[in-house]
């Protein structure tokens, strides 16, 4: 089975599919040591790890390079978060898309921030095109900021989802992404009604994995969760040692020591 193939599957069940967000080589790796069944990447997490804000602002270039270096290091399929596909008309976010695909990706995420429905549509009509024509079954995975950017409120919120989460579909997305709402019965309505599979993302104060998946959701993503995390430690671990010095306390910082080195080995 191909890692296209795979991808699509694991969006079937019976479990849910976790994806703790890569944003380099490195990380990837440790990753899908950890047992991650596919790897997803984070835009802001990589934008971040590059020098640059989240929002369109990393050049295509360097997200080219890193999907690429990600995909030399690992063996489980590859999904991208693409922002808006960095583009803001169909025709150049499908051509960027397209790259992507070329460095190794076999699924993207792609968004409508605060653009209409249509523009999105459009975007995801013209990278299923250039998919096609690469001969990959690529996952497009459609998500939507109507919770997250505060669109619309209430019974409004969840009216407008469902239809565009529909309008994705009729587009050719594979996958609903609907970040941001901590109620259960969103995302039964927006699973029941859109009929795609539905990702959810990892947030305080969310529902937890058994009542996601009894909701009908089929991905959980971390988001910048775990980047944010280990750029926490790394701030936590920098304060102490400057105002310390402690060799001691920040090796042990640093937890049991193990040979990362051969993570990359034969790689």
């Amino acid at each position: 089975m191909s890692r296209a193939e795979a991808f699509h599957a694991l969006h079937k069940g019976p479990d849910i599919l976790i994806l703790p967000n890569a944003w380099d080589a490195g990380s990837a790796r440790m990753i899908e040591t950890q047992g991650a069944r596919a790897i997803a990447t984070s835009s802001a997490a990589v934008a971040w790890a590059h020098g640059y804000a989240d929002g369109h602002h990393l050049p295509v270039d360097v997200l080219v390079t890193a999907v690429r270096e990600i995909a030399r290091v690992i063996t489980v399929p590859l999904s991208v978060d693409c922002e808006g596909g960095y583009a803001d008309g169909p025709a150049q976010a499908a051509a960027n898309i397209a790259r992507v695909i070329d460095a190794g990706a076999i699924g993207c995420n792609i968004e409508d921030g605060t653009d209409t429905p249509e523009t999105l549509a459009a975007k995801i009509e013209a990278v299923r095109a250039v998919a096609d024509r690469a001969g990959v079954r690529f996952f497009i995975n459609a998500r939507t900021d109507v919770y997250l950017k505060n669109l619309a409120q209430g019974e409004a919120a969840l009216t407008e989802t469902v239809r565009r989460g529909k309008r994705y579909a009729e587009a050719g997305a594979d996958g609903f992404f609907v970040p941001w709402p901590t109620d259960i019965a969103v995302f039964e309505t927006v699973a029941r009604e859109v009929g795609l599979p539905l990702n959810a993302i990892a947030r305080k104060g969310g529902p937890g994995l058994a009542a996601l998946n009894g909701a009908g959701v089929r991905r959980l993503s971390a988001g910048t969760a775990v980047a944010r995390a280990a750029i926490e430690a790394t701030r936590a671990a920098t304060t102490a040692f400057l105002a310390s010095g402690d060799s001691d306390g920040l090796v042990a910082a640093g937890g049991a020591p193990s040979d990362i080195n051969a993570l990359f080995k034969d790689r």
